[in-house]
């Protein structure tokens, strides 16, 4: 199967989804903070939500486009009973403050079902005394990895409560067919270092945008752009963003909604200067320059005038309040056309004083039921969906999207 990202904007062919599970119906209220929860999620609503999303998606994808679960990707790689054995090894290996040693003889009796179920759940069979933390950040797909071009890159958890889930994605790129044309392609993070999904962004296939956050380490950053500069990458642009639980990632403080259009939370983008470093290839070296902002290094590199559509409009308070709830965290199901949730109405205002056209999840669905949807002739379009549950995670569209082919 290919394997290709050139822009965050081009039309979405293939993409990696978690419609929520049982997982997040298992998190206590009393532990929402170390899983990296803001509040609890009803789970029967929230997986409605996110399958209308999915219906969405489908609807204003090609026909041959292709939503993927990250759960049956697993699911068909334990199949194989060595491939079992082995990721119950890495388990071992991999999280040794989960004492997995006292049950690693029952992991390996376990079905490709149970053990995924283990991984996910935390829990052996209802026997068992033994269990672990459920897995309910496996929602948010975007920061398990991340496509540059060809190259898959294996995202590194900074937290432990998403340790599992990179292991999971591991997986997944070195035994699914899926990856079988890239797993000669994967860029890998060592030792301490971390990196996470949501602070990547590909501007072109010659430039890609990494943020220095809460999640991505400087070592990590550096660590993937030495690699991505050795391939056809020719720009990585560092941007170095506020430390903070409310921006997490680079995506949830900017996004793209065109080739040359940006959603951005104005106080961590547009208001900070010097947070910007492009590196690039000179001879054997990686040479480094600072930009004053992250709109004029954009504008630089593309060759582009670049307009920044602020979450949240004008008003302060809204700006932040909006960022709050992912107002910023827009993801492009083709140039222009665009969906993120609906409470985020400035935001959506915003959108349409630069020219898009507002419509709800349903309307879009509908009027496209019946007819292939056009990206070329429908204009501009930002598309609202509802996600009262789904934005108590504290993600987006964006961060629920692995895209792995783009045309």
């Amino acid at each position: 199967m290919q394997i290709y990202i050139p822009s965050e904007t081009d039309r979405l062919k293939k993409v990696i989804v978690h419609t929520p599970g049982h997982e997040v119906s298992l998190v206590n209220p009393e532990l929402k903070d170390e899983l990296l929860f803001d509040d609890i999620i009803f789970e029967e609503d929230a997986r409605e939500e996110h399958l209308d999303m999915l219906d969405l998606f489908r609807t204003a994808m090609p026909e041959d486009g292709e939503i993927l679960e990250i759960t049956d990707l697993a699911l068909e790689c334990l199949q194989d009973e060595g491939v079992r054995r082995e990721f119950v090894d890495t388990l071992v290996d991999e999280l040794p403050y989960e004492n997995l040693t006292a049950v690693q003889k029952d992991l390996q009796q376990l079905s490709a079902d149970e053990l995924l179920r283990f991984v996910v759940e935390g829990s052996i069979s209802p026997s068992s005394h033994f269990t672990l933390h459920p897995a309910p950040n496996l929602l948010f797909t975007r920061d398990l990895a991340a496509v540059v071009n060809d190259t898959v890159i294996l995202s590194k958890a900074a937290k432990r409560a998403r340790a599992r889930e990179s292991l999971l994605m591991e997986l997944i790129l070195t035994n699914s067919e899926t990856f079988s044309d890239v797993k000669n392609s994967i860029i890998y993070t060592d030792g301490s270092q971390s990196i996470e999904g949501g602070d990547v962004l590909v501007a072109s296939e010659k430039v890609v945008l990494i943020g220095m956050s809460e999640r991505t380490s400087f070592s990590g950053l550096m660590g993937v752009a030495g690699q991505l500069l050795a391939g056809n990458v020719e720009h990585v642009l560092a941007v170095d963003i506020p430390k903070k639980r409310s921006s997490m990632h680079l995506d949830t403080i900017f996004t793209f909604s065109d080739v040359n259009e940006c959603v951005v939370f104005p106080p961590a983008i547009e208001e900070q200067r010097d947070n910007v470093v492009e590196l690039y290839k000179s001879g054997d070296h990686i040479v480094t320059k600072q930009h004053d902002s992250l709109k004029s290094a954009l504008e630089i590199l593309l060759e582009t005038e670049f307009t920044f559509i602020r979450c949240g409009g004008e008003d302060r308070t809204t700006q932040f309040r909006e960022q709050w709830t992912d107002g910023a965290n827009v993801f492009a199901l083709a140039p222009g056309v665009i969906v993120g949730y609906e409470r985020n109405t400035k935001t959506f205002e915003a959108l349409s004083d630069h020219g898009y056209k507002i419509m709800n999840q349903f309307d879009f669905v509908d009027e496209y039921s019946d007819k292939p949807f056009d990206h070329k002739t429908s204009g501009k379009i930002a598309i609202s969906f509802q996600g009262h549950e789904l934005c108590r995670g504290r993600g987006g569209a964006r961060c629920m999207t692995l895209p792995i082919l783009r045309n």
